[in-house]
Protein backbone atom coordinates (compact mmCIF):
# COMPACT_ATOMS: atom_id res chain seq x y z
CA UNK A 1 0.00 0.00 0.00
CA UNK A 2 1.48 3.41 -0.90
CA UNK A 3 2.21 6.03 1.74
CA UNK A 4 0.22 8.69 -0.09
CA UNK A 5 -3.53 8.74 0.71
CA UNK A 6 -4.38 9.87 -2.83
CA UNK A 7 -2.45 8.82 -5.89
CA UNK A 8 -0.30 11.51 -7.42
CA UNK A 9 -0.44 11.93 -11.17
CA UNK A 10 2.29 9.94 -12.88
CA UNK A 11 3.06 12.61 -15.45
CA UNK A 12 5.64 15.20 -14.31
CA UNK A 13 4.97 18.87 -14.92
CA UNK A 14 6.28 20.48 -18.13
CA UNK A 15 9.27 21.91 -16.23
CA UNK A 16 10.37 18.40 -15.31
CA UNK A 17 9.46 18.71 -11.61
CA UNK A 18 7.95 15.66 -9.90
CA UNK A 19 4.28 15.77 -8.83
CA UNK A 20 3.58 17.27 -5.41
CA UNK A 21 2.58 14.99 -2.56
CA UNK A 22 -0.89 15.45 -1.08
CA UNK A 23 -0.70 17.11 2.34
CA UNK A 24 -3.79 17.74 4.45
CA UNK A 25 -3.35 20.71 6.79
CA UNK A 26 -6.82 20.73 8.36
CA UNK A 27 -7.91 18.19 10.98
CA UNK A 28 -11.07 16.22 10.15
CA UNK A 29 -14.37 17.90 10.98
CA UNK A 30 -15.41 15.03 13.24
CA UNK A 31 -12.60 15.94 15.62
CA UNK A 32 -14.18 19.34 16.34
CA UNK A 33 -17.58 17.72 16.84
CA UNK A 34 -16.20 15.19 19.33
CA UNK A 35 -14.27 17.84 21.29
CA UNK A 36 -17.41 20.03 21.42
CA UNK A 37 -19.50 17.11 22.71
CA UNK A 38 -16.88 16.21 25.32
CA UNK A 39 -16.75 19.81 26.56
CA UNK A 40 -20.55 20.04 26.81
CA UNK A 41 -20.76 16.65 28.55
CA UNK A 42 -18.09 17.68 31.05
CA UNK A 43 -19.91 20.92 31.88
CA UNK A 44 -23.23 19.08 32.30
CA UNK A 45 -21.58 16.52 34.59
CA UNK A 46 -19.96 19.23 36.72
CA UNK A 47 -23.26 21.14 36.96
CA UNK A 48 -25.08 17.97 38.05
CA UNK A 49 -22.45 17.22 40.68
CA UNK A 50 -22.64 20.79 41.96
CA UNK A 51 -26.42 20.46 42.19
CA UNK A 52 -26.04 17.26 44.22
CA UNK A 53 -23.62 19.02 46.59
CA UNK A 54 -26.04 21.92 47.07
CA UNK A 55 -28.93 19.50 47.76
CA UNK A 56 -26.81 17.48 50.20
CA UNK A 57 -25.73 20.60 52.12
CA UNK A 58 -29.28 21.89 52.41
CA UNK A 59 -30.45 18.75 54.24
Amino acid sequence: MPDQPTPASGAPSPEGEPARAYVENKPPRGLYVRVFIYVIATHVLLAFMSLLVVIAKSR
